[in-house]
């Protein structure tokens, strides 16, 4: 059986628009990760601000998260903004003490922005820090008409019951060790 682009098309869109309620803030696709790994970061962003589209997305990259490396995203532009850290670390045999600080997609042109019923991802990559625990990304999303500062962090624990802007949270949860047979 053979279905036309535009079916499929219209098909994906039901789905997006029926998927879209559940993500009221933004979120990461996969919440928790092995310490020391590398982590592919998928932003869901599932509305606008107000009603109005989507025209910007900057994340704060977090302490021990490093390297990190954005997707271009087709009728966009990114950029990666870099800043000294605290603790130097080694990549490939040379000594890092400057790191991505945060990656901003805007939309390149007033058209391209992300219309508030339709729902994205916007991605970055990079290795997450070796002790298990919570790790806040900081999101600020920026809108024809206003934003939305997606930055609240709660004051112990990880729940954002409450929280009108919470951060995307990612558990680090413990690296799994090797099992050696003997």
């Amino acid at each position: 059986m053979h279905f036309s682009f535009a079916t499929k098309l219209i098909a994906s869109f039901a789905l997006l628009a029926g998927a879209a309620p559940a993500f009221s803030h933004i979120v990461l696709e996969n919440k928790s990760a092995p310490a020391g790994s590398s982590y592919k970061a998928v932003f869901l962003v599932g509305h606008g601000c107000q009603g109005s589209a989507t025209t910007g997305v900057s994340v704060q990259i977090p302490t021990g998260f490093l390297g990190a490396k954005p997707y271009p995203k087709a009728g966009w532009t990114v950029s990666a903004q870099l800043g000294k850290l605290a603790k130097p670390y080694e990549s490939h045999g040379k000594q890092i003490s400057e790191d991505v600080t945060v990656v901003s997609w805007k939309a390149a042109t007033p058209g391209a922005g992300l219309p508030d019923a339709f729902f994205d991802e916007f991605v970055l990559r990079g290795k997450l820090p070796v002790s298990p625990g919570p790790l806040w990304f900081k999101v600020l999303q920026t809108c024809e008409n206003g934003s939305n500062d997606w930055s609240e962090i709660p004051a112990s624990g990880i729940s954002t019951q409450g929280l009108k802007l919470p951060a995307a949270l990612l558990e680090i949860k413990p690296a799994e060790t090797a099992h050696h047979h003997h």
